[in-house]
Formats: C-alpha cells, structure tokens, sequence
C-alpha cells in the first residue's frame, strides 16, 4: 500500500466524513479524538460489502462469534506467542463496556479501583458512576521515560482497591510496558490477591524496538489475576462499528460469563463482529505500512516540537498515536487546550481530564495527515508568537 497518498487527504475530504473528530469543532485541525485519518484497510471493507449484500445486519449467532474468537486468538498467537483458545474469547460492544463487565460481575460491590494516571479521560468517571472509589497511582516521569510507582501501588491495595485498570500501551503516555516491569507489577497484585484489568486495545500500534507483552502471558499468576480487554477498533479505525473481545484466563471467570454474557455481550454489533474478524485475519498488510507512516508522523512532531514549541515538554510514546504535551512551562493563563482552540485553531484533549497531575498538559493524536500534523504545530507556534511580550515569561513547574 503506498502510504504517500495519506499526504493529500484534505481538511475537506475528513470534515465531510462526518465524524466527531473533524465536525465537533469544524474551524479547528482535529487532533483530540483518538482514531485514524487513513480509511479502511480493503479486507475489512471487503467483508462489510459481502456482510451487507447477505443482508448480515441481524442479531448475532454462534457462528460468526467463533470465527471471530478463532481470528482473534490466531492473531494473539502470531503477534505474540499468547496460546490463548477461542473459547475464552468473547465479544463485547467496546472496552468501556468491558470494564464495566468486570467491575459489575467480577468485582466486590464498592471495591476501589487503583488507576495509574494521567489516563484514558472516561476511566475516572465511568468507575465514579459504577460505585468504585478511585485510588490514583501517579506515573513517574524521569525525563527520558515513564515507570509506574510501584509503592504507590502496593500502598493503593494495602488501603482496600482491589483492581488495577493496566492501560498497555498506555493512554494517553504512550508507554510500553517491558516484561520486567509487568512481572514486579503482577508480584505486587499477588500479595494482595487483586485483580488486573488489562486494557490492551492499542497493542498492534508499537514502535521498534519495543514490543508489546500480552498481561496474561506474564506468569501464571498473572493469567490468573487478568482480565484482558482486546479490539482492532484503534489499529484499522473501527471504533464506530461497537466490537471488543474479553480474553478470560481464569476458568472462574469465563464460568461466571457463561452466566451473564448473553446480556453483557448482547449489543455488540454484528457489522463490528464481521470487520473484526477480517482485521485479525488479514489486516496485518494495511497495518505494516500505516504504522511506519504513523512513525514518520512521530519523528516529524519531536522535530518540530524541538524546532518551534521547545519549551513543550515531551517523552516520544512508544506505541499509540498519542502524544502527552507538557505545556506548564508556557505561561499561559488557562487551560492549554482552550489556548490552543481559541487561538491556534487546533482541538487538542484537556490533560486535566486525565486525573491528578494533567493540568497543564495536553493530549494530541498525530494519526492525520501528515501536512495537516505540521500545519496543526505551525498554528500552535504561531498563537503562541502571537502573544502580548508581557504574557510570553515562562513559569516554573
């Protein structure tokens, strides 16, 4: 596939999708929501025209869930050496709804939650409005890289919670989890007897070297601790299609769904179940050159970042097409994102959303076109030039 084409998509061509990231704010460069400017990769546009002509737009059967589950296992099994059967494979509309699945049906009602932050801006008050106080577990940033506070934690279940929400790669970092690091995390779950809600929904967007390591891989005792939430909507831009998989590793687990899936699972859309299933399947050629376009995309926003916004703080994200935007040293007045809306005409994602420590910062998705990505950080460097000399002193952070 070239690749180069993706260049002359235009502001117009997007906007007249319709889609949310383009029309919610259509004076501005849309880079807030987190899904892909590239289309649909052939396979799955394929299957959707086949899935239309049979007139395969009813409720969902057995078959279609298999060939879904088997297609999804079989790409686990190739990315990553996870010997996972389809029969733990089950579909749900979304990853939202999937932890709304295990805080409801494999949680204690009321247990609190640990959440690294920043994080995916709807965990916080999803886990609010389902009962679940929230324990905030700050992520440490040295410079060059971003660890999660082991103490922080130990101390969070030894003070009740009993669930970690494990974004991986993280949202809206851009982290990486290494091996080493989920094997300290899971030894931490085990002398707690918590649970882990991996949330895995990037893991085909990583970056060389780095490679993704499946939660349930990590040990036994992991497996047993996971609850492992999996979608092809961020990496072929299906998010509006309503298709997820929970992967069950603990048999409990998968006994408790075999109770409960008919309602947990029943509005997943069978259009969704049909794209997925190609994704697995044949996506992987689509997938290749986009994520070496995504990684050109990246190198172009650290250049230009270093060229025009020095004083935006940043670590490169290892997977994702996200980036986390340290704007503190700015001087700004207000929110960052409200700056850069009103002025620079670019739609970023407001960092306090994230949680504890966002303020200040932003997040921006760079999975557009590429001139669009250099004309949205030229915008925001010139809103900023703009500025009264008096309103340009940095601030301390």
């Amino acid at each position: 596939m070239d690749t180069s084409a993706f260049d002359a998509i235009t502001l117009e061509q997007l906007r007249a999708a319709g889609g949310l990231k383009w029309r919610a704010f259509p004076d501005c460069i849309g880079a807030f929501v987190a899904e892909m400017d590239f289309g649909i990769a052939p396979p799955i546009r394929e299957a959707l025209h086949q899935a239309i002509e049979r007139g395969q737009v009813g409720y969902l059967s057995a078959g279609p869930l298999r060939a879904l589950a088997e297609a999804c296992a079989g790409w686990q099994h190739r990315h990553h050496g996870w010997e996972v059967s389809a029969d733990a494979i089950r579909a749900v509309p979304d990853v939202l709804g999937a932890l709304e699945v295990a805080c409801r049906h494999f949680l204690p009602a009321g247990s609190p939650v640990a959440v690294p932050v920043p994080c995916y801006m709807p965990f916080l008050p999803l886990l609010a409005l389902l009962g679940h106080p929230v324990v905030q577990v700050p992520m440490r940033n040295d410079g060059d890289a971003w660890t999660l506070d082991e103490a922080a934690l130990d101390a969070a279940f030894a003070a009740g919670a009993r669930m970690l929400l494990l974004c991986n790669p993280h949202n809206p970092i851009g982290k990486v989890y290494p091996r080493e690091e989920l094997e300290r995390i899971a030894a931490v779950a085990a002398r707690h007897d918590a649970r882990v809600f991996a949330d895995e929904i990037h893991a085909p967007l990583v970056y060389a070297p780095h490679a993704h390591v499946p939660y349930a891989t990590v040990s036994a005792e992991a497996a047993h601790q996971a609850i492992t939430a999996v979608s092809a909507s961020k990496a072929w831009n299906l998010a509006g299609l309503k298709c997820a998989q929970l992967v069950f590793t603990r048999p409990s687990d998968l006994q408790r769904w075999r109770e409960i899936g008919h309602f947990a699972g029943n509005s997943t859309s069978t259009p969704g179940v049909v794209a997925h299933t190609a994704a697995w399947r044949e996506g992987d050629a689509w997938l290749r050159p986009v994520l070496d376009y995504l990684r050109g995309n990246r190198e172009v926003l650290g250049r230009l970042l270093r060229q025009r916004l020095p004083q935006i703080g940043w670590i490169e994200p290892q997977g994702t097409y996200l980036a986390w935007l340290d704007c503190r040293a700015l001087g700004l007045d207000g929110a960052p994102h409200l700056f850069f809306r009103r002025h620079a005409h670019v739609a970023l994602t407001d960092g306090a959303e994230c949680g504890q420590g966002g303020e200040g910062h932003v997040r921006l998705n760079f999975a557009m076109p590429r001139p669009l990505l250099v004309e949205a950080v030229e915008r925001m460097a010139a809103a900023l030039d703009a500025r009264p000399e008096a309103t340009r002193q940095p601030k301390c952070t």
